[in-house]
């Protein structure tokens, strides 16, 4: 070999370069990674951009490439718990003569508090009542009662929009059932509307005290994480998304995105300013009984299957812009040019590379 071609391939400070197509990495730090890559080395490759194979010392390691999955994760920062609290307001007269206990689970039908003596049971719905239901009203509101009554297992009337005289049959025996007076008609104040079942979270009102105003909160009972995640990587989680949850004791349980809120909120501490939207994470398989605890959240945000890869540390900058590898073929090595994709667990996603193909990774 010449004294010129020794020159071209030998490796050699890294000057001012174009921006190659590397994708910025958000989640895993695969700047950092990809920049203690290439720092040490920039090589000149000139023609077609292959180096010709030169005999040298075998380098002092080398890795494989490798067909595999890559995935992208960000580890945040979330608060267990139920979900947020909402208010449970008594809407008639009388006084508290029965409270269920804090952290207890109350279902359709059943009694969230009484009032005199006479309970209030939860229906399902959206809806709040918003008006006395007898006969001859019609409305959304007339549905959800007829659905709630149909469920409770109360017959004789079709669920719709109207409030017939069968409908006022079945709320007379619904009535009955629950020891309150028969009028056949249903009062706001006389139920409590929720969406579903619900979990009470904090008592409000003490045994004796005035049945008007907020009587409990209460939440949802499905267990998740709210986390508060910077507007800068919203972009890069969406609804539906795979998540690991952390708990404090080490053990983990899988979750999911439910929500991404679409409201941004800022948040100040000292001279910092932090902006932030609520993410929402369902969990499942939890076993441990936690009422809030703080976790860790690990959020799968991409997944690249069946792709080539190689170690980060195998890149090495080109003084033609973009990046390379040293490819090692027995005792000889050359330089091939790669283009970059994912970086995720500390490889990096390579096209122009053969699989099985051995590559150095200087240390």
């Amino acid at each position: 070999m010449t004294k010129v071609e020794e020159t071209r391939l030998a490796p050699r400070a890294l000057p001012p370069r174009r921006r190659s197509p590397v994708r910025v990495l958000a989640w895993a730090g695969g700047a950092a990674l990809l920049a203690a890559a290439v720092a040490a080395a920039a090589i000149g490759f000139g023609g077609d951009g292959t180096g010709t194979a030169v005999a040298g010392r075998t380098p002092p390691a080398t890795a494989k490439v490798t067909r595999t999955t890559l995935t992208e994760t960000k580890t945040v920062d979330g608060t267990l718990g139920y979900g947020e609290a909402v208010a449970v307001t008594g809407k008639s007269q009388g006084t508290i003569t029965w409270l269920p206990a804090e952290g207890s689970t109350i279902t359709r039908g059943h009694a969230v508090y009484s009032a005199d003596a006479d309970r209030r049971p939860l229906l399902y719905g959206t809806m709040p009542l918003y008006r006395t239901l007898r006969d001859g009203v019609e409305g959304k509101d007339v549905e959800l009662l007829e659905r709630n009554l149909d469920k409770l297992g109360y017959t004789g009337f079709d669920v719709d929009d109207e409030f017939t005289w069968a409908t006022r049959e079945a709320v007379e025996d619904w009535q009955e059932d629950l020891g309150l007076d028969v009028t056949g008609e249903v009062q706001p104040g006389d139920v409590v509307v929720a969406d579903g079942r619900i979990r009470v979270a904090e008592l409000k009102k003490a045994l004796g005290d005035p049945a008007s105003g907020q009587v409990l909160t209460a939440t949802g009972t499905t267990r998740e994480v709210l986390v508060a995640l910077d507007v800068a990587d919203e972009h890069l989680v969406r609804k539906g998304m795979q998540a690991t949850v952390e708990l404090p004791d080490g053990t983990t349980v899988k979750g999911k995105v439910t929500s991404v809120g679409k409201v941004a909120t800022e948040t100040t501490s000292g001279n910092d300013t932090v902006t932030t939207v609520e993410v929402r994470v369902s969990v499942s398989g939890l076993k441990k009984s936690y009422d809030a605890a703080p976790v860790d959240v690990t959020i799968v945000s991409e997944q690249r299957e069946n792709v080539l890869a190689v170690p980060v540390g195998a890149l090495v900058a080109l003084s033609e812009g973009g990046y390379g590898v040293q490819v090692v073929d027995g005792s000889a090595t050359r330089y091939a040019a790669v283009e970059t994709g994912m970086f995720a667990d500390g490889k990096v996603e390579v096209e122009g590379l053969q699989e099985g193909m051995t590559v150095a990774v200087p240390k």
